[in-house]
């Protein structure tokens, strides 16, 4: 479903990405792991159209993405769940969700769409009138979550989901996002630090440093690599 092939991005003089191949099959979870600075944001904010990319190409469901403008890619049935979540604090959960379907028309297919994400994240409904600020940080989370789904994507791309979460948030996260791949057929791109978590998820993984891939392959061969074992896993 989507082909990265020699994705660059530059911060001016500085690569953060460097020549980024790889390519996520339709219904899988495909997980990017790397430390702090190893360019998986980079990655991520690029294929969405956030940053320009220096060079390369991105193909999504057979169409070249690669310039186009954020609100096209989505558009096109990509969504971005950003790292830090990045709600509208001022805005109730309702309002937030809203704001994930402003693309679409259909009031039917927008009613759907909230019992589908509220089927998933049931404390949602709970808390709809309430000023997203106000909300926990597995709260924020699901949110973050069910405002992506609102724009009924093919794709979506998660950004450190787990970070800033109590363990015991991590784990009901997680079980919801391999639900809503299963349950949906959601494609998902996942960036996550867990690297344990993300191989345990993941169907196929790609470990980035310092704005190369270094180590691609199944999920069930990286969690017993060596080379992630001693960098990674611990």
């Amino acid at each position: 479903m989507l082909t990265v092939t020699n994705l660059s991005v530059s911060y001016g003089a500085i690569n953060a990405v460097d020549g980024v191949s790889f390519a996520v099959p339709a219904g899988a979870i495909v997980t990017l792991i790397g430390g702090n600075g190893a360019g998986k944001t980079t990655t991520l904010r690029a294929l969405s159209g956030l940053l320009r990319a220096r060079g390369g190409s991105v193909t999504f469901d057979s169409a070249d993405i690669t310039r186009l403008p954020p609100h096209e890619i989505v558009a096109c049935g990509l969504g971005h769940v950003p790292e830090g979540r990045m709600i509208f604090a001022n805005l109730t959960v309702d309002e937030n969700l809203a704001m994930g379907a402003y693309l679409q028309r259909d009031r039917q297919r927008i009613a759907e769409s909230r019992d589908y994400v509220f089927g998933i994240f049931p404390r949602l409904a709970e808390r709809l009138r309430q000023s997203a600020g106000t909300l926990s940080g597995g709260e924020q989370q699901m949110l973050a979550i069910g405002r992506a789904l609102m724009g009924r994507p093919k794709f979506l791309m998660l950004d450190e989901p787990s970070l800033g979460l109590a363990p015991r948030l991590v784990g009901t996260i997680f079980d919801q996002i391999q639900e809503i791949n299963r349950s949906h057929g959601l494609t998902i791109l996942l960036v996550e630090q867990n690297a344990r978590l993300a191989l345990e998820v993941s169907s196929h993984a790609h470990v980035l440093e310092t704005g190369r891939i270094v180590i691609s392959g199944p999920s069930t061969e990286l969690r017993t690599d060596p080379r992630l074992k001693t960098a990674y896993l611990g």
